[in-house]
């Protein structure tokens, strides 16, 4: 299967699990604490559900490692591929009610992600990308049709222009203000889940420095975006941020850059 059917099923199937997370939003639900204790939603749970079912009944039988079940996942397949997925990336956002939560699907090989597809379905907006394809902008509903529109970052500010730098809703870092005074002038863009560094992908923001946890399922979908949209995803170190051992969790502090 192309790339570019890939990427059709998969937007789909993200749709799916947001019209579902949608229909827990406009009622009354309950919220438990996971032993991290991150909270958990009736609509983590649905999504979780509807997006790993669609993804096996897809051809090849790639593995998913999915944040509500991790422990069915056995590692990457013979070719190094494993689906990735946060059913609701900014649960607390959910709880809040503002808006910004995200689905995200990435596929991943050999530790990079190819493919990702992030969709926030009460902003009726997703984005989506894959190696070969390009990276895309969508908008739903008030007469907009969903169609694709091509994306790409913005660049490196002038010498002298103040940076625009995306930055957590949730998850202020005790780090970041001594970051922030490295790198000069700049604005903050508050922002929740994975649309932080889909702000990037599309031009909005220049800089998303994490200086704080995150875990794979967080970043895998929406770093693909970045990168065909002409960004990078780096490590304080500077190397590329890989899914190589999916075994462990959590990423390592980045910072994801509207440059090439």
């Amino acid at each position: 299967m192309s790339f570019a059917q890939l990427l059709n099923d998969v937007e789909r199937i993200a749709h799916e699990a947001g019209e579902a997370i949608m229909a827990v939003y406009a009622r009354d639900f309950s919220v438990e604490e996971k032993e991290d204790k991150s909270p958990l939603t009736e609509a983590d749970k649905a999504a979780h559900e509807i997006i790993v079912a669609e993804l096996n009944a897809l051809p090849g039988g790639i593995p998913v490692l999915s944040e509500e079940h991790t422990e069915a996942f056995t590692g990457a397949d013979a070719e190094g591929r494993y689906w990735l997925v946060d059913p609701l990336d900014g649960t607390k956002e959910f709880i809040k009610r503002n808006g910004e939560f995200t689905v995200n699907i990435a596929l991943i090989e050999h530790g990079k992600p190819v493919l990702g597809v992030v969709v926030a379905p009460a902003l009726g907006v997703s984005y989506l990308a894959a190696e070969g394809v390009g990276a895309f902008k969508a908008e739903w509903g008030e007469g907009k049709g969903g169609e694709r529109r091509p994306i790409q970052v913005a660049g490196t500010p002038a010498d002298g222009a103040t940076w625009r730098v995306v930055g957590s809703r949730s998850h202020p870092s005790p780090d970041l203000a001594e970051w922030l005074a490295q790198l000069g002038e700049h604005d903050m863009v508050p922002m929740g889940s994975s649309l932080k560094l889909c702000l990037i992908a599309e031009g909005e923001a220049d800089v998303y420095p994490r200086l704080g946890p995150t875990c794979l399922w967080d970043t895998g979908a929406a770093q693909a975006v970045v990168e065909q949209a002409g960004g990078r995803v780096e490590t304080l170190a500077g190397q590329p941020l890989r899914y190589t051992t999916p075994q462990e969790h959590l990423n390592p502090y980045f910072v994801v850059w509207g440059n090439a």
